[in-house]
């Protein structure tokens, strides 16, 4: 038997510092529950109080703070920069990515459908994990991914084929049926699972779910040529799916949307402003920094009113963070969307997160954090700030019309049409090249479904 031996070695270890894991947690927060943080730290934390003054007193720099510890003077910006990269996508160096990873992956978050799929794609290229994370993040919550390929493609700035490839791996994680176009493709994907992907079944979902919706299994059976026996089988089978991938990871009912964002008419413009009603103004205790300052005999004392007031700044400066981080996409959205407040949906233009990225100098993936889960309100009603971010198609005319606009111009048709002759998805197809809009009628379908309209056959009356 082989013998036993002690070696010692060197290794590096990245470290993930506070003021990141702070700023990261209080960036993917929404502000309702950044409210119950903010008391919670106040509560925890006998150096932090309240301030009656101006929001100012959060990010003021005290020289008796500024003194405490030994640690490295840096700023916050420069670390975030550290670690989110404002390189293009596929630009970072080995060492840089590297860092990256390590510290997407080391975050505690409470358990969600997205974290969950990016957790498992552990293993592949960094590169191919950074596009896992972005497909992951257009999750809705059923489970469900909305966007096409050529939409993914040009949203993430890298092709088709990576994206066909990568989403295709996505399409294998668990829950069994995750980033599935719609509902028939959800149930596939889980009969393929099966075993049964060319069965009765999968032969009903393709070309027979209205009627299997009806339960006329009868007309089935004649259309496929099968037993009735059969079709009443398969349709138990099909019953045993989950149609809602997400289902498992949806979060609990909320009371109510409370609005990150709040956008405000000035005159000709739009401003925006964060919703800070009632989070608190924080400063550290005046009180204790003096005893601090004192430096009695009481090491052990003075010691922890320093890693205290410590802590106090580390909170005060990653919160200061997440607001202008937000307060920035928010400018940049209303800049770039100016129409849609004014007019609504039919003023939306194409946008994709790289274009915010770019302009507030933050990696795509920051801006895709900040974004998830936050609301806007507007002129035009209450938005998920992720609305804004949409592919598009180029009109006759060479302009860019966003896919948004495309639907509400679907639910006019729709709404308009005579209920004795309604319109087929093709008919919708010609209709928009009449306008100058050329889009396909399987995106049309999708958009249909999207919106919750029914096909043209089931909205006939009699």
């Amino acid at each position: 038997m082989a013998g036993m031996e002690l070696i010692a070695g060197v290794a590096q270890q990245q470290t993930l510092s506070p003021q990141m894991q702070q700023s990261l947690q209080l960036l993917q927060t929404p502000v309702a529950e950044l409210r119950q943080m903010v008391a919670l730290e106040l509560a925890s934390n006998p150096m932090l109080e309240e301030e009656s003054g101006s929001q100012e007193a959060v990010a003021a720099e005290d020289p008796s703070e500024a003194s405490v510890g030994d640690e490295k003077s840096f700023t916050l910006q420069d670390e975030w920069r550290d670690y989110m990269p404002q390189a293009t996508m596929g630009s970072y160096s080995a060492e840089s990515e590297e860092r990256r990873r390590f510290l997407f992956e080391s975050q505690s978050t409470r358990p969600t459908l997205r974290n969950f799929v990016i957790d498992q794609a552990a293993g592949l290229l960094p590169a191919e994990i950074r596009i896992i994370e972005l497909i992951a993040g257009n999750l809705d919550e059923d489970g469900y991914l909305r966007m096409s390929v050529p939409e993914l493609s040009a949203s993430f700035g890298v092709s088709e084929l990576l994206v066909e490839k990568l989403l295709a791996k996505v399409r294998g994680f668990e829950p069994p049926g995750v980033a599935a176009a719609d509902l028939t493709d959800c149930l596939l994907l889980q009969l393929e699972r099966r075993g049964e992907g060319n069965g009765t079944a999968a032969r009903i979902l393709r070309h027979h779910l209205p009627q299997l919706a009806r339960h006329r299994y009868d007309e089935i059976a004649r259309d496929i040529r099968v037993p009735l026996a059969d079709v009443t089988a398969a349709a138990k089978l099909i019953a045993t799916l989950e149609p809602k991938p997400g289902r498992p990871f949806a979060e609990a009912p909320e009371q109510g949307v409370v609005p990150d964002l709040i956008v405000i008419p000035d005159g000709e413009k739009f401003v925006v402003r964060l919703n800070e009603d009632d989070l608190p103004r924080l400063r550290i205790s005046q009180e204790y920094k003096d005893m601090l300052a004192e430096r009695g005999g009481n090491e052990e004392l003075l010691l922890y009113l320093r890693d205290k007031i410590r802590g106090a700044r580390v909170f005060m400066r990653s919160l200061q963070q997440r607001q202008q981080t937000l307060l920035a996409i928010g400018n940049q959205i209303v800049d770039r969307q100016e129409e849609f407040f004014r007019r609504g949906a039919s003023g939306l233009k194409p946008l994709i997160m790289a274009q915010i990225a770019d302009a507030v100098g933050l990696h795509v993936t920051t801006i895709s954090r900040a974004v998830s889960g936050k609301y806007m309100e507007t002129p035009q009603g209450l938005f998920e700030m992720k609305y804004f971010f949409t592919p598009g198609f180029q009109n006759s005319d060479g302009n860019a019309v966003s896919n948004e606009m495309v639907k509400e111009v679907i639910r006019e048709m729709v709404e308009r049409e005579s209920s004795h002759s309604p319109l087929s998805d093709q008919d919708i197809v010609v209709e928009l090249e009449e306008r100058g809009l050329k889009v396909a009628r399987r995106t049309i379908a999708k958009y249909r479904e999207q919106l919750g309209i029914l096909p043209s056959h089931l909205r006939k009356s009699c």
